[in-house]
């Protein structure tokens, strides 16, 4: 890149770096500023000129009138040494889906491929003092939508945000953290070690400035990013008042799919999903449940983010699991029907069927009428 263009997006990544750091602009206070004036250097100049279209504090005022650059050449200084990437709402790479939402974040920062932020995506999320059984359903349905092609969105939390990390890197899958704090600080400490896996097979990301702590007021806001970025979450185990269930609320406001995994009645983690279901989530029994609903909007999303990412499944086409292997064997390049597999495999019929839709959603299998499948020659 030439010397005069690098400086260039020096400069103005610093007019972004500016205005985030400016007391008091919300998301949507900042996003009627920059309607009227386009680029955060016209805000700075309007403000100068006691021009602006909305009123603001006497300290924000003060803030965009005279910037803290000096704090803004030690965030520019820190993202050359953490190799961290800030996109702002303009930068190309900015998530398509993201940027669709109301008030999105003005600045998105991102420790590994900013790519893999357009990549179509599912949320699990769920309680961070989950049952073995939700806990273990997390890391499958997770482990299973990777294998897919979706990446795998969620919070970094303990419990089932834990454990859909690990479905997805498990199964060699893309999977994305988003922090309630800048990225400097990884929170909480023990998921360290599972952050820096997550660096490697997909992102980490945060709406917050770097040196911002974690503080309870910014998991919501932490929340309504994971919604933004993905087609929808599933929620797996969480109690009637769950940070969950804010996700859900801001997925469903931004138009999102909500999808909840029912459970037992005397479980009281099932209790959020339940209500979630009654409001109009979608029920879901097997990973066949969450695809169904997806494959249309997963076209969608690739074709808003255009370059910024392969086709469906594409890198993670290889990656079968034995089960899945097993039954690809069985199928012959003759239609045969779902129930002789069942029987050859010794599978149940949610298995069979859950597996030849992520088959066929990667292009190994093709379906033919009265519920035959046969194999293709890829």
């Amino acid at each position: 890149m030439p010397h005069s263009q690098d400086r260039h997006n020096r400069d103005a990544l610093a007019d972004w770096l500016a205005l985030c750091r400016a007391p008091g602009l919300g998301p949507r206070t900042l996003g009627q500023l920059l309607q009227a004036c386009a680029t955060p250097r016209a805000v700075f100049d309007r403000a100068a000129h006691a021009r602006l279209p909305v009123a603001l504090d006497p300290p924000t005022l003060e803030a965009l009138r005279r910037p803290d650059w000096a704090a803004v050449d030690r965030d520019l200084a820190w993202l050359e040494r953490s190799g961290c990437t800030a996109l702002s709402l303009d930068h190309p790479v900015y998530p398509p889906l993201l940027r669709q939402i109301g008030d999105a974040p003005p600045l998105l920062f991102v420790h590994g491929d900013p790519a893999f932020l357009a990549r179509p995506q599912v949320a699990v999320v769920g309680s961070r003092n989950p049952t073995p059984q939700g806990r273990d359903t997390a890391f499958e349905f997770a482990r299973t939508l990777a294998v897919a092609g979706f990446g795998i969105t969620s919070g970094l939390a303990t419990g089932i945000d834990a454990a859909a990390h690990r479905g997805a890197l498990d199964a060699g899958g893309v999977t994305v953290a988003v922090l309630g704090c800048g990225l400097d600080t990884i929170y909480p400490p023990r998921h360290k070690e599972l952050a820096a896996q997550i660096h490697r097979g997909g992102a980490l990301v945060s709406a917050f400035l770097p040196g911002t702590p974690p503080r309870p007021a910014h998991f919501p806001q932490r929340n309504r990013l994971i919604s933004g970025l993905s087609l929808g979450p599933l929620v797996v185990e969480a109690a009637t008042r769950s940070g969950s269930l804010i996700t859900a609320r801001c997925a469903a406001d931004q138009g999102r799919e909500v999808f909840a995994v029912p459970g037992s009645i005397h479980n009281p983690l099932s209790r959020g999903c339940h209500a979630l279901i009654r409001q109009g989530a979608k029920l879901v029994e097997a990973v066949g449940d969450v695809l169904e609903e997806l494959g249309a909007l997963s076209q969608y999303v690739l074709n808003l983010a255009g370059s910024a990412t392969d086709d469906l499944g594409k890198g993670c086409r290889d990656v079968l699991d034995p089960a899945q292997s097993r039954l690809l064997e069985m199928l012959g390049f003759d239609p045969i029907s779902i129930d002789v597999l069942i029987e050859r495999s010794g599978l149940t019929p949610e298995e069979v069927s859950s597996m030849l839709l992520v088959l066929e959603l990667q292009g190994y299998v093709a379906a033919f009428g009265g519920g035959r499948y046969c194999r293709n020659q890829v």
